[in-house]
């Protein structure tokens, strides 16, 4: 492989691009990073509305598609439809999932309880979170692996390396609020392994399979929570949502290209005590 200026690497000029959950709080900023360095980006959500408008304020014919990650005729319309008119993927961002919301407020400290923890919610997160990358990866993935070239970049977290610190959820008067459930770091720690094995698996078909582990997003949390997280930031603040734009840009072009089976930890050093 010649040797690229450091511009020319980190370009995704002619790219065709794929992000999921792309309506999201980072999602956003995942598809802004990338049409910034020059890639068509297929916008991919649940709702049609929101995909579309999105993707009316990105560059480059990029286009937003509804899509739900967790029905395999979804994806292979996506897919059928993008060889149509592009004939090609290059890029698959597996970003979305889903992290536990409970209705009422109130509940939720009983709820959120390990002891208490309706298998329903388990079942779901692993629906979406888990499922959901597999098949997009299956799906999507074979195009990139028949064609001899891509990037996958799956979306983790810090919580898929290290166990919540329940601690963090109690307020100035020491109280717990709320309890990290199992769900989002079983199955954020399953988004980690899965890269590894389909690094390994597609090496040899040009195919390089990443993961990004982000730190927390501060997003109109309380102000104890923000507090507390930053406290155990060595940088002192949670990120904001455009923290990890760098990151995806390396991830997917050639800047990275002797990378694959890794897990990059962008976190303000979260993870490291």
């Amino acid at each position: 492989m010649p040797e690229k200026k450091v511009q020319d690497l980190f370009s995704l000029k002619g790219k065709i691009a794929i992000v999921t959950g792309a309506v999201g709080l980072i999602g956003k900023y995942h598809c802004k990073a990338l049409n910034e360095a020059g890639a068509t980006v297929i916008v991919c959500d649940l709702n049609k509305k929101d995909v579309v408008k999105f993707a009316s304020t990105l560059k480059y014919n990029s286009l937003g598609i509804e899509l739900n990650v967790t029905d395999k005729k979804s994806i292979t319309g996506l897919r059928d439809y993008l060889l149509k008119k592009f004939g090609r993927i290059d890029i698959l961002v597996n970003n979305a999932a889903i992290n536990d919301m409970f209705e009422n407020p109130e509940s939720a400290i009983e709820q959120s309880k390990f002891e208490n923890y309706p298998v329903e919610l388990w079942q779901k997160s692993l629906d979406v979170n888990i499922t959901g990358m597999f098949l997009c990866s299956q799906i999507l993935g074979s195009v990139m692996a028949k064609q001899k070239s891509g990037s996958i970049i799956n979306i983790a977290s810090t919580y898929g390396i290290v166990a919540p610190n329940q601690s963090l959820y109690k307020d100035e008067k020491g109280k717990q609020t709320f309890y990290k459930s199992p769900a989002y770091p079983v199955t954020k720690g399953a988004v980690i392994s899965f890269t590894k094995f389909l690094a390994a698996y597609w090496s040899k078909n040009g195919v390089r399979v990443n993961a990004l582990s982000p730190g927390g997003v501060e997003n109109s949390q309380k102000n104890f929570f923000i507090k507390n997280y930053s406290g155990k930031t060595p940088l002192g603040r949670m990120a904001q949502p455009f923290d990890y734009k760098g990151a995806i840009v390396f991830l997917a072009s050639e800047a990275s290209s002797y990378m694959t089976g890794t897990n990059l930890v962008v976190d303000g050093g979260f993870t490291i005590w």
